[in-house]
């Protein structure tokens, strides 16, 4: 029997990036809005996500940064790496980001939040311990969890998920990665440019999401870094040598030969699957399979009072897609706006150094679905800016119709993530490459790179003998 029942007008489940954002504007907007979230506030994402993510690949950055400053006529000899001061800056970036989605937050903007594991009794009621919540909808936004392979040895092997590597107490001295996608292929170098071996075991292709073309340059850069990248690996067995400060042994195939490869500490980067299992769906209508609740264009679930979001809706795990999510939910519990939530001009970045940035299609995708298509290379040798720092690795590669309608590009090196935007608005708003090309840059910048792959796509139409003929005869007019 339920000691309460809660009868609000939205019910979000989960307090991660995408659940507390939407529970926080629709409360400022005077909606009645409960949340519940059995862990801390800011879910995976301030936590064991992005924010120590990229903390940490910051302070790998800085180490680099100082290894190359003899190219600029500066002396700074090999760094010295203070792992444990590494990790504590870690932590002091979360902490100093927590108060964004805190409880404290929340409140004063009128959520009612709850903690504790949520679970539908029906399709209309969620039960929280002995408190009822009956809602006029509800939204799941309960994210996502690293994904452990079925590999023999490995439940009885200590292990670090890309959740709780950052509360590593001391620098690996070889850590084994498995997975090259971009959360290894991340933690790979930067673990590496703080002064570990770093071996990487991969089934398939790394990066094979990605542009094959441009993740050849990542690939490169780590190879040129000491990074050992095996492909084509079906690993076979784990197992811990000792204890305490023992190896970890990962036995694998490749090409048909048998390997053991012997490291310090092992790390799992093998994908992440949604948090949806302990929610009871099956009581409120809701169908799902293993990647997650299916969702309409609309992001309702076959239960229409059920949206789900971000991970939990399966697709790419991204942040700022849940966050895009929980925007157009929004619009519609506050104005029934219809929403339509294709996400062809969503941009994901790889945050390597060079980074690798990709939205829309990439250039085998766009032959499969436009058959003729027009692709524009630029590199980044070719731009001042990327030269006078140094960063002269990488290229644009811009994907087009024969008429100039961009529909993909890629970018890998130096700030490709910041530079990704542009490109992701000329997608989604179906700009042809000439409005690009006309734009004036301010210089130098590496935003240049971008604009001198829109104007060679008319490079070719001034050969045209034609075109060439008609410039011919207006010079005759002086």
């Amino acid at each position: 029997m339920a000691e309460e029942t809660l009868t609000p007008d939205l019910c979000v489940i989960g307090g991660g990036a995408a659940g507390a954002t939407l529970a926080a504007s629709a409360a400022a907007a005077g909606v009645p809005v409960v949340l519940i979230e059995r862990d801390r506030m800011g879910g995976a994402n301030l936590h064991r996500g992005s924010v120590p993510s990229q903390a940490f690949l910051a302070a790998a950055k800085r180490v680099q940064a100082i290894r190359q400053a003899a190219g600029f006529g500066i002396t700074a000899g090999e760094p010295e790496i203070d792992f444990g001061r590494v990790r504590d800056q870690v932590q002091k970036m979360i902490a100093s980001l927590a108060p964004n989605d805190s409880e404290t937050r929340l409140a004063a903007l009128g959520v009612r939040l709850i903690k504790g594991d949520a679970r539908f009794i029906d399709a209309v009621t969620i039960l929280v311990g002995n408190l009822q919540v009956r809602a006029r909808r509800f939204v799941l936004a309960t994210g996502s969890s690293p994904t452990v392979p079925p590999i023999p040895g490995l439940k009885e092997t200590s292990y670090f998920t890309s959740d709780s590597i950052f509360g590593l107490d001391e620098r690996p001295r070889h850590l084994i990665v498995l997975g090259a996608g971009p959360t290894g292929l991340e933690l790979a170098q930067a673990f590496r440019r703080l002064g570990a071996e770093v071996s990487v075991l991969e089934a398939g292709r790394p990066l094979d999401k990605e542009d094959s073309e441009c993740a050849g340059i990542v690939l490169e850069t780590l190879a040129r870094e000491g990074i050992a990248i095996h492909c084509g690996v079906e690993v076979e067995r784990v197992e811990r040598v000792k204890r305490g400060a023992g190896s970890v042994h990962v036995a694998f195939s490749s090409a048909g030969t048998k390997r053991t490869i012997e490291g310090s500490h092992l790390l799992l980067a093998t994908g992440r699957r949604p948090n949806i299992d302990e929610l009871g769906l099956e009581a409120a209508g809701i169908e799902y399979d293993a990647h997650g609740i299916h969702v309409g264009r609309n992001l309702r679930t076959a239960n229409r009072r059920v949206y789900a979001i971000g991970d939990a809706a399966g697709g790419l795990k991204l942040t700022h897609l849940a966050r895009w999510h929980a925007r157009l939910v929004l619009r519609n519990v506050l104005f029934r706006a219809r929403i339509r939530a294709a996400a062809d001009w969503m941009p994901r970045v790889t945050f390597t150094d060079p980074e690798l940035a990709q939205v829309g299609l990439r250039e085998d995708e766009a032959r499969l679905r436009h058959g003729r298509i027009r692709v524009q290379r630029w590199p980044y040798r070719e731009n001042d800016r990327a030269e006078i720092e140094r960063q002269g690795k990488g290229m644009i590669k811009l994907v087009t119709t024969p008429r100039g309608r961009i529909v993909g590009a890629t970018i890998v090196g130096a700030e490709a993530g910041e530079l990704i935007g542009t490109w992701a608005l000329a997608i989604a708003k179906g700009m042809n490459v000439r409005t690009l090309a006309e734009l004036v840059l301010p210089y130098p910048t590496r935003s240049e790179i971008g604009q001198k792959a829109a104007l060679n796509f008319f490079a070719r139409s001034l050969t045209n003998r034609w075109v060439q003929r008609i410039i011919r005869a207006l010079r005759t007019f002086g």
